[in-house]
């Protein structure tokens, strides 16, 4: 049919290029699509009359704005049309002409085997389907993939699949494909975002009502346009229409439109996932339903007003409502036989925060299993797939778990592949996904080369590179971490350019690269944790150290620290700030009076509980063992302590504590050699680690160092005393080796001494928990996981979903550190005692101390002597300290996880063979060993992967250190050190019998007190540090807690579903045991008058600075 005998018009009609050749991939011909075209740019008037009746009555329900119901979708990309209307120049062939009166365009039942041809409706006519000459192309005919649907006579669009429209310059006109100009819709797409002409309100209804050129498909009183496209690899093409009644026609446009927006609420068959509209990318469902497709008029302009309400939408938007392709993927291919079925998704409604999409297949009853669907994102941005449903099957709906990023066909060309929930060993894959399997992996890998963007999913490796900055400023230029000089493990690689001043080191962003499914998930309030974090980075602290008027300034009184707490510290009157009392209503509250905002902080519940606790030696020797560093305390074994270092460079090796010392602090308990037999004596070491560095960080301004050891004894009633501490100084220049002992004393002098002593401990203990119980031991280390479970295992692989719970979220909050926390004068180098030295020095520690298999909760204990093996035992070994929380505690859940992973994996692996030949899991477990930790490639405690029982220690290994290690040293962050005098970060003042000049003898014995106060963070440090704490100490609303929830895949599997529900079980079972022993009064270590009871390993708990709670995986 000609385009001018549509428009009744002798004049040719005028297209607009990037929507004809829209229509065109849609309608897979140009001939069709120019029909259409030409149907419905004559039917404005009419149809903004009905519209408007519509939405008239509409407005008396109270169901709209400005008589239209507007139902808002946001979207990333899309423009702000104008929505005034555009006059048509006199003598101009309007685009848009009216509909003869009573010329209402409708679609009649499909006849079985005709095609619908939509024709121009005269007054009065009933519009039929014509019938499909032989040799004519259908009206949806599949297109091979970049070909052209070209007729003889026709012009195309040459880049119609999905290419976005080239910028126009300022003040040029789009032109039509026959090169004339479009002045009714002008329309181009600069800067990411859609420009409009005034006319896009006029035209509104044009592109609406295109929707009806569709059959019309009504699904739970929805009515929505359905092109059903089924096809095969062939490109042979099945369309079938069945009529069906339509709904009667005294449904109103009120209830359609209430129908859209609660679709799927009360039928079972229809899937959904959840989706955040307000500002976020849209998520989808995709369901497939066996339906029949009617021809529908009545309800058509029901739903006018709910797309006529988007205003800020292309009007091309309405396009892409519909275009999600799937491909259903059988398992098994044999022979010549068709191995997909494709059909096209659309959007069938919206609820709340979530919607959802549908599609038909027509599926032959020998098609087989499915075994995966492809998904390509035909919108113009990413969506968040959470799962796809398949109904219409005799065994029911065969659900498949998503929850991923789909990037627009316009970024990536890649269909995405998700497999079913049924988990398979690589050698058990059926045939017909065999390839699919290899080529997603592979997809992940990458080349190695370029700079990623965020729209990639690749998983690489790289050296710590990227923390210093030297272009900008000599002083910022830090080591590469990762390599023979500094072992360290890699992270993911980002491939942005090398710096001009030093070709190792890479460039700095603001947005590091992260694979997009790694990113905190816009669909969860897991993003809470991310943007507070941000947030405070990049907003609160810059502002506090703008508003410092001396950032050196310590604080005058402990009275002044108090204040952190109490009245809060005033933030500047700046927009950097205005907004953070929305962002983290926990520190920055309004002060209307004063017109600005201040930053307080909340009590933390061990000052609340006694806030002289921190002052005294029991609670100092307690935190040893129940604080947020219970790892690092050793047994003493020999006897005198001794050093490795080189004694001409660091001095003599032995330490000067001696017998006499330890036997006037335990005389009547013990003597030495018994304490040491008997296992009473135990040490927090930090000599050899930070003695090489003494000198080089006291060449900073404002910080000081000492190597130190600290002796403690175990009392009969179980608790721990403190019995000496050593500090040390190598030879600096003309200075000698210094070396003192400090013991508890009664007397004035040595009582203050004692605490400055303490004081410096407690800050080589919280810079040792931070950079190496916390960052090293979890973040870091856990990071070369990931990337080798997603470059090595499929999707389907059995371990693959057993691991992916505990790795969800690491990355982000790991590039979100190298940016702002650990990174060249970050917050960890500005407010720790190692200064810049801080992350050099936990590579040191990895190179010195990390092995995987210490790691094993049980492993870690035996190796510090906390521990002995007993296989009477409950857990296999037996405490030294019997009153050791976070041993007593964490062996509960460390045996919790063993006993989990002991019933999962025999499921997949009835022997080791299976192991053996695994060629993913071995791919797997080599790349964790000789890249993501290379620099330990040669070592020998490498556990092999032989057996079952290798894998079950291997995984319980990694599920720990993501999970119960993780919790451990971080959610009691901002109650132990919140306040500081607690846990200094920093000692910035040396000891004043060290060389001290007169003065400051002086000072030191005048006012003790103010000696000590100097020594703490300043004020800025102080204030900075609690603001860090509080975040990292926060659970997000929807935490992902250990054991809580099943994972789809394990849903339909009745043996791994009991293993898991077993699993809750035994967590809720450890919660009322750690309740019990926190009540007991016997055990001094977690209870008692004033002491903070030890919740830190329990499994579950509310959102919050909260002090429990283990969640699944390191998102914070």
């Amino acid at each position: 049919m000609d385009p001018t005998q549509a428009t009744g018009s002798s004049q040719p009609t005028v297209y607009d290029a990037v929507l004809l050749a829209e229509l065109t991939q849609k309608l897979g011909s140009v001939k069709k699509a120019k029909e259409v075209y030409a149907l419905f740019s004559t039917k404005t008037a009419s149809l903004e009359a009905e519209k408007e009746e519509a939405t008239n009555e509409l407005s008396a329900d109270g169901g709209q704005n400005d008589g239209e119901t507007e139902v808002e979708t946001e979207r990333q990309g899309n423009g702000n049309p104008n929505s005034e209307g555009e006059k048509v120049v006199e003598g101009e062939t309007p685009v848009h002409e009216k509909i003869a009166e009573g010329g209402t365009p409708v679609m009649e039942d499909n006849v079985e085997g005709e095609t619908p041809i939509v024709e121009r409706i005269a007054e009065g006519e009933t519009p039929v389907h014509e019938k499909v000459v032989e040799g004519e192309t259908p009206v949806r005919e599949l297109m091979n993939e970049g070909e052209t649907p070209m007729e003889a006579g026709d012009e195309t669009p040459k880049d119609f699949r999905g290419a976005t429209p080239e910028p126009m310059e300022e003040g040029e006109t789009p032109s039509d494909v026959r090169g004339e100009a479009v002045g009714f819709m002008n329309r181009s797409y600069r800067f990411g975002h859609w420009n409009n002409s005034p006319g896009w309100r006029s035209a509104q209804t044009s592109w609406r009502v295109k929707e009806t050129i569709f059959p019309v498909t009504t699904r739970s009183g929805l009515t929505t346009g359905d092109p059903v496209h089924l096809s095969s690899e062939s490109d042979e093409e099945s369309t079938s229409s069945v009529k069906k009644e339509p709904k009667s026609t005294s449904e109103t446009e009120e209830e359609s439109v209430e129908s859209m927006a609660n679709a799927g609420d009360d039928d079972p068959e229809i899937g959904w996932l959840t989706a955040h509209l307000d500002g976020e990318p849209a998520q989808a469902i995709v369901s497939t339903q066996r339906q029949r497709a009617i021809d529908i008029k009545t309800n058509v302009l029901g739903i006018l007003p709910t797309f006529s309400g988007r205003r800020n939408e292309c009007p091309y938007e309405f396009l892409n409502e519909f275009n999600f392709t799937l491909i259903l993927w059988k398992i098994q291919e044999t022979g010549e036989e068709k191995a997909t079925l494709q059909s096209f998704a659309r959007k069938s409604g919206e609820h709340e925060n979530e919607i959802y999409y549908e599609s038909n297949f027509e599926i032959p009853d020998d098609f087989g299993e499915i075994g995966a669907v492809k998904l390509e994102n035909e919108h113009r941005q990413e969506m968040f797939v959470k799962n796809i449903a398949l109904d219409g099957f005799p065994s029911g709906i065969i659900n498949i778990h998503c929850d991923s990023w789909i990037h627009s066909q316009f970024e990536s060309q890649e269909k995405r592949v998700f497999f079913s929930n049924t988990s398979y060993l690589p050698s058990e894959t059926p045939s017909g996904l065999v390839r699919l399997r290899e080529k997603d992996l592979v997809a992940q890998r990458g080349d190695g080369e370029g700079e990623r963007k965020a729209s990639d999913r690749i998983y690489d490796y790289d050296v710590y590179n990227d923390l210093g900055d030297p272009d900008a400023d000599p002083e910022l230029a830090r080591p590469v971490l990762g390599g023979p000089k500094h072992p360290y493990p890699r992270r993911c690689r980002t491939g942005r350019p090398r710096t001009k001043a030093d070709p190792l080191s890479e460039t700095r962003s603001d947005d590091v690269y992260v694979p997009r499914d790694e990113a905190f998930s816009q669909v969860k309030q897991a993003t809470f944790q991310a943007k507070t974090v941000y947030s405070v980075v990049h907003a609160l602290i810059p502002s506090l150290r703008t508003y410092a008027t001396d950032p050196d300034q310590g604080f005058p009184f402990f009275s002044a620290i108090d204040g952190l707490f109490n009245e809060g510290v005033h933030l500047p009157d700046i927009p950097t700030t205005g907004f953070l009392g929305n962002i983290i209503p926990r520190l920055v509250r309004s002060i209307s009076e004063a017109g600005n905002s201040v930053l307080r902080f909340e009590t933390p519940e061990f000052v609340d509980r006694d806030r002289l606790a921190w002052f005294r030696d029991a609670e100092f020797a307690r935190q040893t063992l129940a604080g947020i560093n219970p790892c690092a305390i050793q047994l003493v074994t020999e006897w005198p302590l001794k050093s490795n270092l080189d004694p001409e460079v660091y001095g003599p090796a032995v330490s000067e504590i001696d017998k006499e010392m330890v036997e006037n602090e335990i005389r009547g308990f013990s003597t030495l050699e018994d304490a040491i037999k008997e296992k009473k004596l135990f040490v927090l070491d930090y000599h050899d680690l930070l003695l090489p560095y003494v000198e080089r960080v006291r060449e900073q301004k404002g910080t000081t160092l000492y190597g130190s050891r600290t002796l403690f004894f175990l009392m009969p009633s179980g608790t721990l005393r403190p019995l000496a501490i050593e500090l040390t100084r190598p030879k600096i220049g003309d200075k000698p080796h210094w070396n003192r002992v400090f013991l508890p004393s009664w007397e004035p002098t040595g009582i203050w001494l004692w605490r400055l002593a303490k004081s410096h401990v407690l800050a080589h203990d919280s810079g040792y928990h931070q950079l190496i119980s916390h960052w090293l031991r979890t973040h870091c280390c856990v990071e070369p996981y990931i990337i080798a479970t997603h470059r090595q295992l499929s999707a389907m692989h059995p371990i693959y979903r057993l691991l992916h719970p505990h790795l969800r979220y690491t990355m982000e909050i790991n590039a979100l550190a190298r940016q702002a926390l650990i990174n060249g004068n970050g917050i960890i180098e500005s407010a720790f005692s190692p200064g810049k030295y801080s992350i050099e020095l936990s590579s040191v520690a990895y190179d010195l101390l990390w092995q995987f298999d210490l790691q094993a909760l049980p492993a870690d204990l035996i190796n510090r002597g906390l521990a002995v093996e007993d296989p009477s035992a409950p857990h296999g070994v037996k405490l030294v300290i019997e009153d050791y929380p976070y041993a007593n505690d964490g062996l509960l859940i460390w045996d919790a996880i063993k006993e989990w992973v002991s019933d999962y994996v025999p499921q997949y692996y009835t022997d080791a063979s299976l192991i053996q030949s695994d060629t993913e899991l071995q791919a797997w477990w080599t790349e964790i060993k000789t890249v993501g930790h290379g620099d330990k490639k040669d070592e020998p405690w490498w556990p092999e992967l032989k057996t079952p029982d290798d894998l079950i220690g291997i995984l319980t290994t990694i599920i720990w250190t993501a999970s119960g290690h993780h919790a451990a040293v971080n959610f009691g962050q901002f109650d132990y050190g919140a306040y500081f005098p607690n846990r200094p970060t920093t000692a910035r003042v040396q000891m004043p019998v060290e060389d001290p000049s007169p003065e400051e003898k002086k000072k030191f014995l005048e006012r003790p007190e103010a000696f000590l106060l100097e020594c703490f963070p300043s004020q800025l440090q102080a204030t900075v540090i609690l603001t860090i704490l509080d975040v990292l100490s926060n659970h997000s609303p929807d935490e992902e807690y250990i054991g809580g929830k099943i994972e789809p895949y394990w849903e339909d599997n009745k043996v791994i579903k009991a293993a898991f529900e077993r699993f809750h079980g035994k967590l809720m079972e450890i919660e009322g045991i750690i309740d019990a022993r926190n009540a007991d009064l016997s055990l001094k270590n977690r209870s008692g008058a004033g002491v903070v009871p030890y919740e830190l390993l329990k499994p579950y708990s509310g959102p919050g600075v909260t002090g429990k709670g283990v969640p699944n995986s390191i998102s914070i």
